[in-house]
């Protein structure tokens, strides 16, 4: 189950705003994702976390995004995948404000979910770190193809990173998601 953040945006949708089919007014036009793609965001630290070492901060930011931001219940949030997943904590000015999770449903597939920004720390471009971070792990680890189930709200984001959409929109935890996949080159040997 994946569910994507606001990225760009620097407010969060409500949950029928992102029910809705017209909810445009929530995100940033396209040019200004990719200024924020653009320009590393300074005092970002980006780390590959484990669950057991860093669950509750992990657990904290998907609480805030998913659960009181979204209306997620937590049985679906925290779905017993986590530990065998690998988690990435973003951290600006020493705090943590984003994490994502990689899970491995296959050797040559990765799946990125629980993508998630605090309110306070988008619009800077840390979402879209986290993924790009997120993909590298995935392509170093021989992952060739990297799925993820894109909030429809935040899509853009997705097909920006060259992310395609594969079949038509769907409900996850009650909100809208499209699926898209991407494929991977191995990184060069050093």
């Amino acid at each position: 189950m994946q569910r994507s953040e606001a990225i760009a945006p620097t407010h969060q949708p409500s949950r029928s705003q992102l029910r809705s089919e017209q909810n445009v007014s929530c995100v940033l036009p396209a040019t200004q994702w990719r200024s924020a793609m653009s320009e590393p965001e300074p005092d970002l630290q980006l780390a590959i976390a484990s669950y057991s070492d860093r669950s509750s901060e992990i657990d904290a930011i998907r609480r805030v995004v998913f659960q009181d931001e979204q209306g997620v219940a937590p049985e679906l949030e925290f779905d017993g995948r986590d530990d065998a997943a690998t988690h990435l904590l973003a951290y600006w000015h020493g705090q943590p404000v984003g994490t994502a999770r990689v899970s491995w449903p296959d050797p040559q597939s990765a799946k990125i979910e629980r993508l998630a920004v605090l309110a306070a720390a988008r619009g800077r471009g840390i979402g879209t770190q986290l993924m790009q971070q997120a993909l590298q792990l995935a392509a170093e680890r021989g992952a060739r193809v990297a799925v993820v189930h894109a909030q429809a709200y935040v899509k853009v984001l997705y097909d920006i990173l060259g992310f395609v959409q594969v079949g038509d929109r769907f409900d996850e935890a009650g909100l809208p998601h499209v699926k898209m996949t991407k494929m991977l080159t191995s990184p060069s040997p050093a």
